[in-house]
């Protein structure tokens, strides 16, 4: 599958939001996700809801104040002047941060998915958790798709501590976990950020069962 137009960047991110509603990975007006395209940074506005989203509901932001918008199609460019008056998600410079990580191994574009979503939230309520590799492999996937999950204490979501924190502690990872809060994974496009998303969320659902059925500590 090529997705590789605006349009279709735009119509399978909200593909991809439907399905995490639909499964309860996500309910109310949480969650977030972006990607790049033609060095601007689309991400989901605030308020937006991931079970009823559109192209419309996406927020343009350039990656630097040099972008221009001479990489579009004359559409494309009515499109972009209409989503850059729409204001981006509160975790905006979380999503920036995730991209500065990707950029660190050459990864120009990307796509960044952030998630309130049950499993994840109830493993980092575990006191003890190793902050470096926090979600036990239990199966092999994880680590296949994703490597070592980081763990990030809690901070106010959407405040300047959070990004701090973040920017301190992030690593060489590309999907942590917030405390108290969800899941967020980086990939070098959306269905590599999906993927790994849906990986760690499921494994930490079974480590969660596992765990409560005593087969680990």
């Amino acid at each position: 599958m090529t997705i590789d137009t605006l349009n279709d960047k735009l119509k399978f991110a909200c593909s991809i939001a439907k399905s995490c509603f639909d499964r309860n990975m996500g309910s109310g007006t949480t969650g977030n996700l972006s990607f790049k395209h033609n060095g601007y940074l689309f991400i989901t506005a605030g308020g937006t809801c991931f079970g009823f989203l559109t192209p419309d509901d996406f927020a343009a932001v350039p990656v630097d104040e040099n972008t221009s918008l001479d990489a579009f199609t004359d559409t494309e460019k009515e499109y972009v002047k209409e989503a850059k008056t729409r204001k981006p998600s509160k975790e905006l410079k979380l999503h920036r941060l995730v991209y500065d990580r990707l950029a660190r191994d050459g990864i120009d574009g990307g796509a960044v998915i952030h998630l309130h979503s049950t499993y994840s939230v109830l493993w980092s309520c575990i006191p003890g958790l190793n902050p470096e590799d926090c979600v036990p492999e239990i199966t092999p996937y994880l680590g296949m798709k994703m490597g070592p999950c980081g763990l990030i204490p809690y901070e106010k979501p959407g405040s300047e501590e959070l990004f701090s924190t973040f920017e301190r502690l992030a690593g060489d990872h590309y999907g942590w976990i917030l405390s108290h809060h969800g899941l967020l994974t980086g990939g070098k496009d959306l269905m590599e950020a999906f993927g790994r998303s849906e990986e760690l969320e499921e494994t930490c659902k079974v480590a969660w069962m596992a765990r409560n059925a005593g087969l680990l500590p």
